[in-house]
């Protein structure tokens, strides 16, 4: 099973010619044993029995287990672990993260200058995007086009949160930061803590739900081109604060599907270059919730 995010929905921790996916291994503390039935595999038909060894034909995992569950690994080398995730997770949103402080400070806002700097940003942006497809099809991370794809999306991001910060919303950067940290650390508490579980069915109603809320994102960005306006009204208004809402329960939803699949990358013993994967993915959801909570306090502060 593929997670909705773009980076792990291309190429995820493989398991028998596979993905990583919610009926393979039990969540944060769930029996491993090779003879469970329903309990450990949410998926399987009464009375059906997982196989022995769910981990045997992983290319990554090591294939002396006993009683069905993985041995400790002897040694972690060329694996990745929640070590690695953290460390290059901090390292893309770092870079992001400066980026974005030095296209404050230095691409001015003003009426003088705000054309040239959204020009900036907005190049700035679209490079980031083409950046992103190209790293989510491709094969294996790319540390450098991952770093620049940080890098070009902080650009974008500082320009972005100035204009709003400066023009509409005073605070509304910081507002939206905060919003966002606290946002990653209750889905995380609320991830270990078995209060979320990911299963088929979580995963079919994040995609189901991101699907529409792309479309009509989509169609009110068509009727704004072609209509003028805000469109169909999705980002003013009423109508706005809840779409805003709904985008970041989304991202919220997005973060829980990466969690699973980095937790489940470590169980496999995926090679430690995935988690560059990782990190890209993360740092992807993380600017998508930012870009929601500055949306959505742009609009509440601008009524009042």
């Amino acid at each position: 099973m593929r997670s909705s995010n773009p980076v792990f929905s291309r190429r995820g921790f493989s398991r028998d010619n596979g993905y990583a996916g919610f009926g393979t291994q039990p969540q944060a503390g769930g029996p491993a044993g090779g003879t469970q039935t329903q309990q450990g595999n949410p998926y399987a038909t009464a009375g059906q029995q997982a196989p022995a060894n769910p981990y045997a034909t992983n290319p990554y995992a090591q294939q002396d287990l006993q009683h069905g569950a993985p041995q400790a690994p002897v040694t972690t080398a060329g694996r990745m672990t929640m070590d690695d995730v953290v460390m290059r997770t901090a390292t893309t949103l770092g870079t992001l993260v400066v980026t974005a402080a030095l296209a404050w400070a230095l691409l001015p806002v003003d009426d003088a200058n705000i054309s040239k700097s959204y020009g900036i940003a907005i190049g700035a942006g679209l490079i980031a995007m083409v950046l992103g497809l190209v790293q989510a099809f491709k094969r294996k991370a790319s540390p450098p086009l991952i770093l620049t794809y940080a890098a070009l999306e902080g650009v974008f991001l500082g320009v972005v949160s100035s204009v709003v910060d400066n023009r509409i919303a005073s605070g509304a950067a910081m507002q939206a930061v905060i919003g966002t940290m606290a946002v990653f650390a209750g889905v995380l508490i609320a991830y270990k803590a078995g209060w979320i579980r990911v299963n088929r069915r979580f995963y079919g109603f994040v995609m189901a739900a991101a699907m529409g809320f792309l479309l009509l994102t989509a169609v009110n960005l068509l009727f704004a081109v072609f209509g003028g306006g805000d469109g169909l009204g999705f980002r003013s208004g009423g109508l706005g604060i809840v779409f805003g809402i709904v985008g970041i329960l989304l991202g919220a939803c997005f973060l829980a599907l990466d969690f699973k699949q980095v937790e489940d990358g470590i169980a496999y013993g995926a090679p430690k270059e995935e988690a560059w994967l990782a990190a890209f993915g993360l740092t992807m959801t993380l600017v998508w919730i930012y870009l929601e909570f500055l949306r959505l306090i742009a609009i509440l502060q601008g009524n009042d």
